[in-house]
């Protein structure tokens, strides 16, 4: 038997790779490891968005040095938005690195795998090993936002039809898939550059009519390219949860041209009301991004007061760290201080447990639809469709089911109850 590990940081798109590849190492015969040591083929799947990410990786390469030294005959890949088109300096900072594949793209490594793929393997069905699986509708980017370094590494946007997207979510479902989570850097620009135009909306109507599939969500929105079309298949399609990732990024209009973004404060807030007044019951997660080049005290006060006013279920927020080849690391310098940044992220953290704990107080005492994702601690956990982590004991194996939770406990980050008889 041959086995492999796969270790993944960064965004759902990067899960979503390492699934597929996982998918085609299965079918080759090969055996997923959580146990490095015992590994013949090791994946790093990496991410470079932020620089904390980016030394998360080059730490464990750091790490692989002793093991591939020890081991010479393992094959060790590094793929994921790191690796761009010229791998030069990559393999002169990384000898002991014997692949080096760009994001998604992993045919030279199955490829590899196949020379080396157990001579007796057995052609057997895959079982998905969770309830929930992430689906990449469309690949790339094509807004080019100044911060980011994604559609320089992943490309341009490249929409999958939707037969095909049909087909792999039907294939999921008969492994036991109850949930999809519909991926792109923007998937509310899917199917544009498809002959036929189908627009996310359509798509999800499609996906709707699959017997035995209980949700479908999707991520991420652009706030520029969000239509109304969009928000009514929202509200009228049984199976699409009502959950939204809608990042603002930034509160002030000034900073908001300088990212590159394509929308204005009034706009988005318009945007948001909107949502609220089709979608009633929706969960909202944003994202922020705290400390970009020249951004003053009162600029960022901006940001926190939109944060404070709309109250967001969740709120993703980061400091800015420049990306080498991006417009802002080219264009602007990094001149907020580092102690300035951690104090308004914190802030902005502070300011979002609060709004949190104030949105979820009011499931107190309220049932709530759980899909179970699995067990951690000897408690079961799963999602409502609004995407809020619950916990629960007792009601035994439940994988997969979904359950209706009465909510006793209430925290900023999750919630707990027992199942309502």
């Amino acid at each position: 038997m041959s086995y492999y590990h796969i270790w993944t940081i960064g965004c759902q798109m990067n899960k979503a790779d390492s699934e597929r590849l996982a998918t085609s190492l299965d079918k080759l015969g090969y055996k997923a490891t959580p146990d490095i040591d015992r590994a013949d083929l090791i994946v790093l799947n990496s991410c470079v968005v932020r620089q904390s990410a980016e030394n998360r990786v080059v730490a464990r390469l750091d790490l692989m040095k002793a093991l591939k030294k020890s081991s010479p005959d393992i094959v060790l890949a590094l793929a994921g938005c790191m690796v761009d088109s010229y791998t030069t300096g990559l393999k002169r900072r990384f000898p002991h690195v014997d692949v080096f594949l760009k994001p998604g793209e992993f045919t030279e490594l199955v490829e590899l795998a196949k020379t080396r793929a157990p001579k007796a393997a057995r052609k057997t069905s895959r079982i998905h090993t969770s309830p929930t699986a992430f689906v990449a509708i469309i690949e790339g980017c094509d807004n080019f936002c100044s911060y980011c370094i994604v559609p320089y590494r992943r490309g341009r946007e490249r929409s999958h039809p939707v037969a095909e997207i049909r087909q792999q979510v039907e294939t999921l479902v008969e492994q036991g898939v109850k949930e999809v989570t519909l991926l792109g850097q923007n998937v509310d620009s899917y199917g544009h550059d498809l002959p036929e135009k189908p627009d996310l909306a359509d798509l999800l109507k499609e996906l709707n009519s699959i017997k035995g599939l209980a949700r479908i969500r999707f991520l991420t929105s652009h706030p520029k390219d969000m239509s109304r079309k969009l928000i009514e298949a929202v509200a009228s399609l049984d199976k699409v949860c009502e959950h939204i990732s809608l990042p603002i990024q930034a509160g002030d209009d000034e900073i908001l041209r300088a990212m590159g973004r394509g929308y204005s404060v009034e706009y988005f807030r318009e945007l948001v009301q909107r949502i609220r007044r089709a979608i009633t019951s929706v969960a909202l997660a944003t994202d922020a991004i705290v400390g970009f080049p020249g951004e003053t005290a009162d600029q960022f006060q901006r940001t926190f007061d939109l944060l404070a006013d709309l109250k967001f279920d969740t709120v993703h927020v980061a400091a800015y760290s420049p990306r080498t080849g991006t417009s802002a690391a080219t264009k602007f310098k990094d001149d907020v201080p580092s102690s300035e940044k951690k104090r308004r992220l914190q802030k902005v953290e502070e300011l979002q447990s609060f709004v949190a704990s104030e949105i979820n107080t009011r499931l107190l005492g309220q049932t709530v639809e759980v899909l179970v994702e699995g067990k951690k601690k000897g408690k079961w956990f799963g999602r409502t469709r609004t995407d809020k982590l619950v916990f629960f004991e007792g009601y035994g194996d439940c994988l997969g089911q979904l359950v209706n939770i009465e909510i006793k406990k209430t925290s900023p980050w999750s919630l707990q109850g027992l199942v309502k008889a």
